[in-house]
């Protein structure tokens, strides 16, 4: 990405990313409810994310650098292994499904949010010229 606006936008656009993928995984966890023996799984990114360009900025400080951790950051998928209560042995729990699906449903709302601030805050900046 052109970087115009320093990483800003590059980590909104990776962490939308990694939201959408979020929202997926929750949504087929509440398709797979009724499937026996299916086990939920779930979606981290936050701390590796975090780390890397924590990593990044104390390694160089350049902006480069930073970029480069953004992009080589991944989502990791993980399987729940917690028992089920259920007799078909699936470990889906509807309640935390819901929420997390409300959560992540807020946070893509907020990173679209930040993301067309900062287009707008760019589009006034280039406006006074």
């Amino acid at each position: 990405m052109l970087n115009l606006y320093g990483n800003g936008i590059n980590l909104t656009e990776r962490t939308l990313d990694f939201l959408w993928g979020r929202q997926n995984i929750t949504l087929n966890n509440i398709a797979n409810v009724d499937t026996p023996g299916y086990k939920s799984k779930f979606v981290t990114f936050e701390n590796v994310m975090g780390r890397k360009i924590r990593a990044a900025q104390f390694q160089s400080a350049t902006a480069k650098e930073v970029e480069r951790a953004i992009d080589s950051s991944r989502a990791t998928v993980h399987t729940t292994t917690n028992e089920s209560t259920r007799l078909d042995g699936n470990n889906v729990d509807m309640d935390q499904e819901q929420v997390e699906l409300v959560r992540t449903t807020y946070e893509y709302q907020l990173m679209v949010q930040s993301l067309n601030n900062d287009f707008s805050r760019l589009k006034e900046s280039v406006a006074t010229f």
